[in-house]
């Protein structure tokens, strides 16, 4: 049995925090022991508690820790670990200078390009360091690959492709009218909901002047946002809300605990980023059998074929995201077919079993 030492930098809810626990807790138990390291209670610290596991706490402070990197060693010896296991950048460089110190194989996974962005500081040395202290390096699409190759100095040969996954089934969940009824919304309103954190990323700015530009469309609509918000940007797009008038057609819900519940309860799902690694969110709304309209940012083009399963559309164009919410809406036919097929597709390519698989493949090499 091979012991799995897992490692991520934050501890909120998000695409990346999801995949780390699937990975922890989802691994074959006969083949893997898995021991998680985190750096304070929260999201990631509670649902890794509810599924089995007791995490790790390791205070990680500062820009660089010698403390931290000294604590991950003896535990590595202490445990007999036989693999590292981590995620986003941070915890990616520290995983490395620990496989370089303990001689333990690294696979350090990269799941989006905010951790390739050129205002890092001291980015060359630190993937300088990935690139001598891993084995693998995992992007979580082509997209980001060829990111990785073009901005960092890792070698190309340790540059592996892994989709995201997620359990389909925990998706297939008939269609739930909670929230209509929660607001008072008739069966003729459209229901158009996005999932994800508030970050600048995610593009909600454009989504609300999309929303504007059909304030006064004979259908009427009604936009949701479920994910985590607070702080400055949060503030601007409630500012903007109201400076567009939309305070009764676009809702932010916060953080949603079950995500397959909230995407029960839509009509159709909209990815409105300027840019994603992947796009866990995308691939939920695919296994709920819902329409997709998306940006063309990065990952959803390796996710949908445009016309096909889903629906791609400019980044940072709100008349083009208008629109395309108009076309669909209006053609129901194109509509239920793209659902139909983006179901079926993100059932046979972007179940949590082909994810598993590749990473155990990576494992054993």
């Amino acid at each position: 049995m091979k012991t799995i030492l897992h490692l991520i930098d934050t501890t909120g809810p998000g695409g990346a925090e999801t995949i780390f626990i699937d990975l922890a807790t989802r691994l074959p138990k006969d083949e893997y022991r898995s021991i998680v390291v985190i750096r304070g209670k929260g999201w990631v610290y509670d649902e890794l508690c509810r599924r089995g596991i007791s995490p790790v706490l390791i205070d990680a402070k500062g820009s660089f820790n010698w403390r931290y990197l000294f604590r991950l060693c003896k535990l590595i010896k202490q445990e007999k670990v036989g693999l590292i296991q981590s995620h986003l950048l941070g915890s990616n460089v520290y995983s490395s200078l620990a496989g370089l110190l303990t001689r333990t194989p690294v696979v350090a996974t990269f799941h989006g390009a905010v951790d390739v962005g050129d205002e890092e500081r001291f980015k060359w040395l630190k993937f300088m360091v990935i690139n001598s202290g891993s084995r693998s390096v995992v992007a979580v699409s082509d997209n980001l690959r060829r990111d990785l190759m073009a901005r960092t100095p890792i070698k190309q040969k340790k540059i592996k492709v892994i989709y995201n996954g997620i359990s389909t089934a925990d998706f297939q969940r008939p269609h739930n009218n909670d929230i209509r009824k929660q607001f008072g919304w008739s069966n003729e309103s459209v229901i158009i909901g996005s999932l994800g954190n508030i970050r600048t990323a995610k593009g909600y700015d454009i989504l609300l002047r999309a929303a504007a530009l059909l304030k006064n469309n004979a259908t009427s609509f009604q936009f949701v946002i479920a994910g985590q918000g607070a702080g400055g940007l949060y503030d601007r797009l409630l500012e903007l809300r109201a400076e567009l008038g939309l305070d009764e057609t676009v809702h932010f819900f916060g953080f949603v605990d079950d995500p397959a519940a909230y995407l029960a309860n839509l009509d159709f799902f909209l990815l409105s980023s300027t840019s994603e690694g992947f796009s866990i969110a995308t691939i939920q709304a695919m296994a709920s059998k819902l329409p997709i309209l998306a940006t063309r940012s990065g990952g959803p083009e390796e996710i949908i074929t445009h016309g096909e399963n889903g629906w791609l559309i400019e980044v940072g164009n709100p008349q083009a995201m208008a629109e395309g919410i108009e076309r669909l809406v209006t053609d129901k036919d194109l509509a239920t077919t793209l659902a139909k097929k983006g179901n079926k597709h993100v059932m046979q390519t972007f179940d949590i079993g082909v994810m598993l698989s590749a990473y155990k493949a990576l494992y054993e090499i």
